[in-house]
């Protein structure tokens, strides 16, 4: 039996995204009163993707619970929908788009911060909330994943969707350079054109290679969890 239920967990990482977005947005820094507000970071339009697929896990739970024996196959349909959005928003956007934040902040702010995440924004962003919006996603998403199975999407809706979400973001950025004549992220200021469209083709295809990592990394988890009960299983037939 784990040492925390499950539906437990969810209700904690619920609270905490909304304890780091709540934060987040009583900070007053200048990038939050140009165009686009807060909502030009993908690290911000990450934050509230998590909350709300945790959030939309919490209402499963707590749907489960109150159809539980109810034989309301209303009430029992209903569930299938909620379980099945549930499943497409981690498989779509939760996963690749959590893993990505993730690994590409980190990634960039080692090489050099200032081209990702200067240091003037430590007078601004705590160290706590820092790693909140860029590092326990990683954890959180994982533990999500190994204590319930979500069924995948098929594999061409799957990557058509997150396509379109990548793509959406990288035409949503250029139209804030557009209007704003600056790029959100610093280091984009510093490359050429033909390398800004290389770094927007990479990160598409970086996403729909973390979309496949996450279909993978699912199906190893659970297939590997049906072998163990299963081996558990045979001396009791025996």
């Amino acid at each position: 039996m784990a040492l925390v239920p499950c539906q437990v967990l969810r209700v904690a990482i619920l609270l905490s995204y909304c304890s780091i977005l709540c934060n987040y947005k009583a900070i007053e820094m200048p990038s939050h009163q140009t165009y686009g507000g807060s909502w030009k970071f993908l690290t911000f339009i990450d934050l509230v993707i998590q909350a709300v697929f945790f959030g939309i896990c919490v209402l499963t739970d707590l749907s489960s619970l109150l159809t539980r024996g109810s034989g309301n196959q209303e009430q029992e349909r209903q569930l299938k929908k909620l379980i099945s959005l549930r499943d497409w928003m981690l498989a779509v956007l939760a996963f690749p788009v959590g893993v990505f934040v993730v690994a590409v902040f980190w990634i960039i702010y080692a090489y050099d911060r200032e081209m990702i995440y200067p240091k003037l924004l430590d007078n601004f962003i705590p160290g706590w909330l820092n790693h909140g919006m860029h590092t326990t996603v990683l954890p959180f998403i994982l533990i999500e994943m190994r204590t319930s199975h979500h069924a995948y999407p098929s594999r061409s809706s799957g990557l058509a969707a997150i396509c379109t979400f990548s793509v959406g973001y990288i035409l949503w950025v250029c139209w804030v350079h557009h209007v704003t004549g600056m790029w959100v992220y610093p280091f984009l200021e510093h490359i050429g054109s033909g390398a800004r469209i290389v770094f927007f083709g990479s990160t598409t295809i970086l996403m729909n290679f973390l979309y496949l990592l996450g279909e993978v990394l699912n199906s190893y988890i659970w297939d590997t969890q049906r072998s163990m009960e299963e081996e558990k299983e045979k001396p009791k037939l025996e």
